[in-house]
């Protein structure tokens, strides 16, 4: 079993990207995803409200995550310390479900903070999306994130050229579709070699 991680800075089209290895026939997981999961369970809410406060949670116990968004990107601190709660709880996940995966598998793992939290050594090889800091902010906008949240997101991660040069491959995905997925299907074919397949 191969497991790459997959990484790249915000509104540079992680996701994107991951479906496209997918559709290839990789197995993939989206740690937003497993997060997302786990930002619903008591036990983990739990924690969060001794951390960051009553003061990003609904009435109806769930959390406000713009709010929390809002603070931890201003706050490396807290951001942190909320990584720390959810971080290993996302690699158990990770884990846990590696168990029942085909021996043989690529397994693409989309991790963000990837480098910024040290995770290389936890992955075989890695890859890096990347379009320029424009691109990123003008399809964010599109997407309703205003222009100053998406900054501090941006600046709250390690700049894009340090992550290229620390990956093992690169994706450029700032032009069309058709040139990012064959990009993709190249490095898939490289991954599925290394993963024991042969040209298979």
């Amino acid at each position: 079993m191969l497991v790459v991680g997959l990484t790249g800075n915000y509104g540079m089209g992680k996701s994107r990207i991951l479906a496209l290895f997918a559709k290839l026939g990789a197995y993939t997981f989206s740690s937003d995803a497993i997060v997302a999961t786990l930002l619903t369970e008591k036990d983990v809410l739990e924690k969060i409200r001794r951390v960051i406060g009553q003061g990003v949670f609904y009435k109806d116990g769930s959390l406000n995550k713009k709010k929390v968004a809002r603070l931890i990107f201003r706050d490396e601190g807290l951001k942190r310390s909320l990584e720390d709660i959810l971080h290993p709880l996302v690699f158990g996940r990770m884990k846990d479900v590696l168990k029942a995966v085909d021996k043989s598998s690529v397994v693409i793992v989309e991790v963000p903070l990837l480098f910024e939290r040290g995770y290389r050594k936890k992955f075989d090889t890695t890859i890096t999306v990347f379009t320029d800091e424009e691109t990123a902010l003008n399809r964010l906008e599109k997407a309703g994130v205003k222009r100053k949240d998406a900054l501090l997101r941006l600046q709250s991660q390690l700049p894009i050229k340090e992550k290229m040069k620390r990956s093992d491959f690169i994706i450029d995905n700032s032009g069309s579709i058709r040139n990012t997925a064959s990009t993709v299907e190249a490095i898939y074919k490289t991954l599925l070699t290394a993963a024991g397949h042969g040209n298979h």
